[in-house]
Formats: structure tokens, sequence, C-alpha cells
């Protein structure tokens, strides 16, 4: 039994997709299972694993663990040693790339050093994926070019390799099922740097549009989020990030590659399989 923590995000989903493909058992635990829509034959149990302990059913016959930095708050020790009760062996936590390439406040890198220590110090096989940004960040840009061909932003020269959700979810489910994983640390990057610049550009391609990035103000940035009764973490992640990342480009790796046996998939791919999302064009053609 593999058991998912997080399975509604953006990584759980797809690794609940590729193990159940593969045919194997899962229990996919989430905050809200009524939103969940789990493919037929998962095992799926509501819990909020940033306050546990979660439904002592979730581990009945676990092999395995997925933990992604997302779903939890300080509590994956306090998982993981519930995991380790009921003879979890592995764990695989969805981490960070600025653990290795540090961009961004500090206070935000180390709680992905907690949650690597924490499933380091766990006793079980642990491995960590230090994730380059998502591409499926890019959908925050979807409200504005919904409603227009405009995205305004801050640092528009900042420079990332953002990778593809499934390529996080095919190394996560070989490094749940596989052996050779334990106690490494890969750094998971898309194939090639891109400015937002250039991610914008690749959507207008992808959505048969000529849209466009305009640099703001980053204070503009957080008052506008503000305004949208956003947090303050959210603002201080997204531009202490791009304010480094317009310094100094972040990391790409040949990891996926080498680990898949494939090239990484590109932005230009993310963004033709989501081109809806962002409003009229080829896609809706």
């Amino acid at each position: 039994m593999f058991v998912v923590i997080g399975a509604t995000g953006t990584v759980g989903r797809e690794v609940v997709s590729l193990l159940h493909e593969s045919g194997a058992a899962i229990t996919a635990v989430t905050r809200d299972s009524s939103a969940a829509r789990m493919p037929a034959g998962v095992r799926l149990l509501e819990g909020d694993p940033s306050a546990p302990p979660i439904p002592e059913a979730a581990w009945e016959g676990v092999e395995a663990v997925l933990l992604s930095s997302r779903a939890v708050t300080g509590s994956a020790a306090q998982l993981l040693a519930a995991g380790a009760r009921h003879g979890a062996r592995r764990v695989v936590v969805v981490s960070a790339a600025t653990v290795a390439h540090p961009a961004g406040e500090a206070r935000f890198i180390k709680e992905f050093t907690t949650l690597e220590e924490a499933a380091e110090d766990s006793g079980l096989a642990w491995t960590s994926l230090r994730c380059a940004d998502f591409a499926a960040n890019a959908l925050a840009w979807a409200p504005q070019l919904r409603a227009g061909d405009v995205v305004r932003g801050a640092y528009g020269s900042a420079a990332t390799s953002p990778i593809h959700e499934r390529d996080i979810a095919a190394v996560a489910v070989r490094a749940l099922t596989e052996d050779g994983h334990a106690r490494r640390h890969y750094v998971l990057t898309g194939p090639a740097s891109l400015t937002q610049y250039d991610k914008v550009r690749i959507l207008g391609e992808a959505t048969g549009r000529d849209l466009s990035f305009a640099e703001i103000e980053p204070e503009q940035v957080r008052a506008a989020m503000a305004a949208q009764g956003l947090p303050e973490e959210i603002p201080a992640r997204l531009l202490g990030s791009l304010a480094d990342y317009a310094r100094a480009p972040g990391p790409t790796t040949d990891t996926v590659r080498e680990l898949l046996g494939r090239p990484a998939l590109g932005f230009t791919a993310w963004a033709a399989e989501h081109a809806a999302s962002f409003g009229h064009g080829k896609a809706l053609a």
C-alpha cells in the first residue's frame, strides 16, 4: 500500500494517477474528500496532514509514503513516526531546489530543510525531490489572461527552469517503488531556463494569442495580492525568489533524463496541455 499525503495537490494527484495505472494499492489522504475525484479503486481518507494525527486507518498495510511540503506545516516528523510504527519502509518528500540553490527568504527555505530533516531522521529509506518552480505556477496568471492579453507582474527577467508536475510524479513513483534511490537528494528541473517574458510568449503560442508581460513594481504586486485577501507569506514567497532569480537564474539539471531515460517535459508541452485555462485561442477553437 502506498500512502499519498496531499493527494489532491499538484504533484500528489499525478502520483496517484501513475500508481493507479500500475495497479498499485493506494491510500489517498486529503483535507476535503468531497472534491477529491480519485480514480476508481483508490482508497480515500479525509484528514488534515498539517494537524495530525490523520486517521489510523490510513496506515493499514503501508509500504511507502509520499509527503509533499505543500501538505504539511511542521508535522512531517509526527506523520512519518506514525508511518514507521505501522511498517512503512520508504518515504519520498517533495521539497524545493532552494535547499541546494538558495533563493528567496530564509524562513521559507527552512520549511523545506525541516521537511527533509524529518525524513532523514524517520528511520525510513528516504528520497528528497528538490524541485524547481512548478510549471503549474503559471496558472496564477489565468485570471489576468482570461480578462485580457497582458500579464502584469514584477521581475520579468527572473529566470528558472520550470518543471512539469508529471515529471515530478514519475520520479516520485520510481523512488517509491524501486531500490537504489535511498538517501538521495534529486534536484529536478525542466529542460530550459525561461524568463517570465518567455513563459508568457509560450502561453501566447499555445493559445494563438499575442500575449505580453508588463513589468510593474514589486510593491504593486504585493498590494494587489493583499487586496485579494491573500496572506502576507504568498507575495513574500513569490517576490523574494523572483528578485533573486532576476539577479541569477535558477538551476537547470538533467536529472529527469538520467532517472527516466527521456528528456524532461518542457514548458511548451505544459502550456499546450493547459491552454484552455487561459482563455480563448487555439485550444477553444
